[in-house]
């Protein structure tokens, strides 16, 4: 019985990378570092399974930090070392599309860590798909959402 309600829902097909899908606010993409806030304290290092974020710190001048670096040709994703750090000086982005030709473009500094990725709604080469009905001030939302359903029908029953 689930199989057949499946079977009048469109397509999902997204056209990459002209077409891209908004993701939730709770979506775990590349990490942002944020230099200012880190105290060198470390415990993002201890927490990770992989000890993966590798931090350079001057100990004569109170545990000045000098570089923060996180390969992602290793990362999990997980979000202890988010969740622990103190000052939240890490956070996730929605970026996450992060495939390179050298694996080595994947190591992560403290300056392209710090760097935001752009949004996808700011991108001008993303197109809007010209299939969905454009808003207007004075129509809403319910009788969008029913248009959009009898034009699909309509068009499914003319095929």
């Amino acid at each position: 019985m689930i199989t057949l309600s499946h079977a009048n829902r469109s397509p999902v097909t997204i056209q990459n990378p002209y077409e891209k899908l908004i993701k939730s606010e709770r979506f775990r993409g590349r990490i942002y570092f944020e230099f200012d806030k880190c105290i060198s304290c470390e415990v993002c290092v201890r927490v990770c399974p992989i000890d993966l974020p590798v931090i350079y710190w001057n100990s004569e001048t109170d545990k000045l930090l000098l570089n923060y670096d996180i390969d992602f040709d290793f990362v999990y994703f997980v979000v202890l070392a988010l969740s622990i750090a103190q000052n939240n000086f890490l956070s996730m982005t929605e970026e996450y599309e992060l495939s390179t030709y050298d694996r080595h473009e994947l190591n992560y500094n403290k300056i392209s860590l710090g760097r935001l990725p752009m949004s996808v709604i700011d991108d001008y080469t993303i197109r809007t798909n010209s299939k969905l009905p454009q808003i207007n001030n004075d129509e809403t939302l319910n009788s969008i959402q029913k248009n959009y359903k009898l034009r699909r029908l309509s068009s499914d029953l003319k095929q």
